[in-house]
């Protein structure tokens, strides 16, 4: 008979935690399974990885529930104003991006951002997220934002798992905690971090995978995202579109810059921006 590990012993006690948290049993043990796997792949005990069985289980059984109210969402409900932008201009120069934007966004919405090349729409993002000053006009925006980036947003010797701890820190999240939800979320978009590559070692398609988990980690009321399926194949884009919608249900508001004409199927109103002739 093979002796009981360390390892077999923390992966009964996330099992049985998670069952007694309400996760269906196969559920369960796939997850415990998982974390056990990609601690042996990392040549280190789960619960110096993960932390304790009882603490770990915990906090995934909350994150699976999260998600699982989230899919089962009947029906939209929209909340107060997330996002206001009054007459929002701005200038590089003598170059007028923008000019005279409104938008109003409430939770439980979602808004598209279209428009040519150099129309603005990741100046406009980047005025939303308060990264960039706008030159007229007026910003109110709830102080729990996400935002990915099109490009950058990632430290390229850092580890998926390292981001996950860095961004949760800011969030007062535990370690434990941070990677466990990021883990999750990359899960739902149909991805599964490996420990010891690091972010510059990443596709285009995964780095922007990593950068929408960490848009989502501390489940914002407002999620920014700038063409954030650059890279992705089908499958991956159909996956981001789905967990999109759950987003949207659990009641977070969404302002997306694209290109995808698909996308405008599912959103509340569309921003167009149109390039501006220089002076």
């Amino acid at each position: 008979m093979r002796r009981q590990t360390d390892g077999d012993q923390w992966e009964i006690g996330v099992t049985g935690q998670l069952t007694d948290s309400g996760v269906s049993p196969a559920e369960a043990e796939r997850l415990a399974r998982e974390a056990v796997d990609e601690a042996r792949d990392a040549g280190v005990d789960p619960a110096d990885l993960y932390g304790p069985a009882v603490v770990y289980a915990s906090t995934l059984a909350r994150t699976v529930q999260t998600s699982e109210a989230q899919a089962l969402a009947p029906s939209r409900c929209l909340g107060e104003v997330v996002l206001r932008l009054t007459s929002v201009s701005k200038r590089f120069g003598r170059r007028e991006v923008l000019h005279g934007i409104d938008l109003e966004l409430r939770a439980g919405q979602v808004a598209a951002v279209v428009g040519e090349n150099g129309s603005g729409k990741s100046t406009l993002l980047g005025i939303c997220a308060g990264l960039i000053r706008p030159s007229a006009g007026t910003v109110q925006r709830t102080r729990h934002i996400g935002y990915a980036p099109q490009l950058g947003g990632t430290a390229p010797l850092l580890t998926p798992d390292e981001h996950f701890r860095l961004f949760g820190a800011a969030y007062r999240m535990t370690p434990g905690r941070a990677t466990a939800t990021g883990r999750r979320i990359a899960s739902l978009l149909g991805w599964r971090p490996r420990r010891e590559v690091v972010a510059s070692h990443l596709s285009g398609g995964t780095q922007q995978k990593l950068n929408v988990a960490l848009a989502e980690l501390d489940g914002p009321e407002l999620i920014l995202l700038d063409e954030p399926y650059q890279g992705f194949d089908e499958d991956s884009y159909l996956v981001f579109r789905s967990q999109l919608l759950r987003w949207r249900d659990r009641g977070a508001a969404i302002l997306m810059v694209t290109h995808m004409l698909h996308d405008l199927d599912d959103v509340d109103r569309v921003v167009e921006l149109r390039v501006k002739e220089d002076l």
